[in-house]
């Protein structure tokens, strides 16, 4: 059983401004700031409790986005790196482990009200690596600009979560003949009184997956408060609009969910690309679901000079849905040849895949390029593709380095 004082751990330990069982928002200010390669993209470095220096887009709610050179130290983001995305400005101050309650209602035959003492000793456990990325990763290099959060490439992490199924939840529960979907609500609550709560759903077939978890650990660790203490909801493959935070209402619907952050917020057009022509309103939507491929070089920074005419190694990540990644190949004269990168360790279909590369440069101005196919031959388009709400940007990234 968690105790308020052992929940807090990582938070008291630093010493940032933390009390047991409260989270301060004592942000500390680090001496620098940073220029992000986007419009308008200077941005401060602070750290909140729990939380290394971070980026900071917004401060009610925080929005922190991961510094880029952190996906280089490992496939695994360490917790107090982890990015930190809100939809709600009044989030939880205060939570009391030992009272904590997660409710399961609806259509079920047997309502449940469980304690994490319950979901950690009554439950097998399972665990599972897996990529959260945000919908609007990567909004800040869309051209033309679209309206949201200016973000570059670093609101994704990958951890490893640990949890109970919520196969096994709505087992207990007993969901009813006639239901169709699972919806989910945290704690984070709306400011005004006419902002709706922010509440996702599933259908129910996925919600039923067996992979689909309610995780009380993130990485070996209590999940931390910014990420979600002290459950969270993990949807692996799918974006983090459905990944929802101090999980506190599981609900068994007859009828699909059509509040505004299903019916009308985080949708992407209807078609096989999810893309419109720029400045084109699609002519029909989906709500936004699973990821696309990615893939990222992560040793070295665009405008870096490396040597000529010397052997030079690459290094990065690359991910995609759930099918798993099959091959990444590196480009270093902007496609004209690609060379296949061998790949790390495989920790998992929804994972970060490690993969590392060496090439030999001739003097002058480059352009490495790399890009990622997985297991079911989808791969990354050369030119970026567009949509209204600057969603799903996965094209081909491209490094300038200069060899000398």
């Amino acid at each position: 059983m968690l105790n308020r004082r052992d929940a807090l751990r990582s938070v008291v330990g630093a010493g940032i401004g933390a009390t047991a069982g409260k989270f301060a928002f004592a942000a500390t200010p680090a001496a620098e700031t940073v220029s992000l390669p986007i419009g308008n993209g200077e941005r401060p470095l602070v750290a909140y409790p729990g939380k290394r220096p971070l980026i900071r887009l917004t401060t009610r709610p925080p929005q922190l986005e991961t510094p880029f050179s952190v996906f280089d130290e490992g496939p695994i983001t360490p917790n107090d790196a982890f990015f930190v995305r809100y939809h709600l400005a009044n989030i939880p101050l205060k939570i009391d482990p030992d009272a904590f309650r997660l409710n399961i209602e609806g259509k079920v035959d047997n309502p449940l009200s469980l304690s994490l003492a319950d979901l950690r000793a009554g439950f097998e456990p399972i665990e599972l690596t897996a990529v959260n990325q945000c919908a609007g990763n990567s909004r800040g290099f869309f051209e033309p600009r679209v309206a949201g959060g200016q973000i570059a490439n670093g609101a994704m992490g990958n951890a490893r979560w640990k949890g109970v199924p919520l196969k096994a939840l709505l087992a207990k529960a007993g969901v009813q003949a006639g239901a169709v979907q699972i919806s989910f609500r945290g704690l984070d609550g709306p400011v005004l009184p006419d902002t709706p709560a922010f509440v996702k759903a599933l259908d129910l077939d996925h919600a039923l997956d067996g992979e689909v978890m309610v995780a009380y650990a993130m990485n070996g660790e209590d999940i931390p408060w910014l990420n979600g203490f002290p459950v969270r909801l993990v949807v692996p493959g799918w974006y983090g609009t459905y990944w929802l935070k101090h999980l506190v209402k599981i609900t068994a619907l007859d009828a699909p969910l059509d509040n505004f952050w299903m019916k009308s917020a985080y949708r992407i057009p209807n078609n096989a690309c999810a893309c419109t022509d720029p400045g084109k309103a699609p002519t029909s939507t989906t709500p936004i679901n699973r990821f696309n491929v990615r893939s990222f070089l992560t040793n070295i920074a665009d405008g870096a000079t490396v040597k000529a005419n010397a052997d030079l190694d690459l290094r990065g990540i690359a991910f995609d849905g759930g099918y798993g990644i099959s091959d990444v190949v590196v480009s270093p004269d902007e496609g004209a040849t690609w060379i296949a990168a061998t790949l790390g360790k495989d920790l998992g279909r929804y994972s970060f895949r490690a993969w590392k590369a060496r090439l030999m440069l001739p003097p002058g101005k480059r352009r490495l390029m790399v890009r990622a196919t997985n297991r079911a031959g989808q791969s990354q388009p050369l030119e970026p593709l567009w949509n209204p709400a600057g969603y799903m940007r996965n094209v081909v990234e491209v490094t300038d380095v200069t060899a000398a």
